[in-house]
């Protein structure tokens, strides 16, 4: 299958796996990108010496293409756009900043730059700085997202309406019809994050993956919005976060309560109860874990089927 985002990363089918924290290590991209998608690291909840072995264990682990995804919040980012340079990456994908910061100076080295946006002004914004791609994520995704709360399947034919570049789409989206819908809506390719969480590859530990596993509809909401808008499984630690909205709390009364690494806590560690367990809305279709290939493989079979079957 050929089109604009297979030609821009050089890859067989035009889907992109998620730079998620604490679940995109090297195993789950190099999984990825060796059964036709892109793979990404996720360097956000990685030392820069951790990101280092990751690239360079994925680099043994696949010879085809994949990229690290960079949020540009991150506090030792000079650090992480070295080794991505040292180690010779190729596609990088930045989000949760200005991408003007780093764009330029990515792509005058060679490196093909997207950027995550969640509104027609960011995408026109990006596009501005000079990205070759944007990722369009509704709030329907896992994790941060933004304070619009755009569904996908509004935002993509709006930001499709205003950008020349190819727009990648996320949030929600974890199925061959859900990939065919979004590029009927004008994607042209798209980002899968919740269901290759629960793969083999994924690093996350094993109690979330089948915590998203069990996940129904409903079982997930955007909250913390003060902070940053991230959706969450609700689990006890989100049950006090809603008890602490009861009482009108102050931003520091919300901050202490999330204290520090509670992502880690719940998607690293599996503290099912006390974590942060962030997940996307498309967790209520996703009912077994299986290998990252048999997932890639499953979207595109669907996706053919399906379109097969509306072409009559």
């Amino acid at each position: 299958m050929q089109n604009k985002i297979t030609t821009l990363f050089n890859i067989e089918y035009p889907i992109i796996q998620g730079g998620m924290i604490w679940v995109s290590g090297w195993k789950l991209a190099s999984a990825v990108s060796n059964a036709g998608g892109l793979g990404l690291i996720g360097a956000g909840s990685m030392y820069p010496d951790v990101l280092r072995e990751h690239i360079q264990k994925c680099k043994k682990a696949t010879n085809k293409p994949f990229g690290v995804n960079v949020p540009m919040l991150y506090p030792d980012i000079e650090k992480i756009m070295d080794i991505i340079i040292e180690e010779g990456v190729k596609i990088v994908f930045t989000s949760a900043g200005n991408p003007k910061t780093w764009t330029n100076f990515l792509k005058d080295i060679g490196i093909t730059v997207v950027h995550v946006v969640s509104s027609v002004k960011f995408a026109l914004k990006a596009e501005a700085a000079g990205v070759d791609a944007v990722v369009c994520e509704g709030f329907e995704a896992g994790g941060h997202n933004g304070r619009e709360e755009t569904t996908t399947f509004t935002l993509i034919p709006m930001v499709k309406e205003q950008v020349k570049i190819p727009v990648i789409a996320a949030g929600g989206i974890g199925s061959g019809r859900g990939m065919l819908a979004a590029m009927v809506l004008g994607a042209d390719g798209v980002q899968v994050g919740s269901r290759f969480a629960a793969t083999i590859e994924s690093s996350a530990h094993d109690k979330f993956k089948e915590t998203i596993v069990e996940v129904k509809d409903g079982g997930t909401h955007l909250t913390l919005k003060e902070l940053a808008p991230v959706r969450l499984v609700k689990n006890k630690f989100y049950n006090e976060v809603q008890e602490l909205y009861q009482k009108n709390p102050t931003i520091e009364e919300i901050k202490d309560l999330l204290g520090r690494a509670r992502a880690k806590r719940g998607m690293f560690e599996g503290d099912l109860e006390e974590g942060e367990l962030e997940i996307g809305q498309i967790a209520g279709l996703i009912h077994k874990i299986k290998p990252a290939k048999d997932v890639l493989d499953d979207i595109m079979k669907e996706f053919t089927r399906v379109k097969s079957e509306m072409l009559g």
